[in-house]
């Protein structure tokens, strides 16, 4: 599994992305294609047999909440291959 922790600033995150009130253009353009290869990447990973999982940034101010998640993603992969 991968585990990714997308900065909430840098790629958008609906809870707490504040738009810049400067630059406006360039940054609206800049998470867009960070979102946009974001996507691709997780695309491309599933397809080669990864199990992707993406976490904000934010998620870490409760970092038991994001172990419980990632044990519980961990323990689901595991019970399956067992069942192989």
């Amino acid at each position: 599994m991968l585990l990714f922790v997308d900065g909430c600033y840098w790629h958008g995150c609906p809870k707490c992305y504040r738009r810049p009130s400067s630059n406006t253009d360039y940054w609206d353009a800049k998470v867009a294609r960070n979102r946009s290869r974001d996507a691709k990447t997780t695309a491309h990973l599933r397809r080669d047999g990864w199990r992707v999982m993406r976490i904000w940034e934010h998620q870490l101010s409760d970092i038991d909440s994001v172990l419980q998640k990632v044990k519980a993603a961990l323990t689901v992969k595991a019970s399956k291959q067992a069942v192989l």
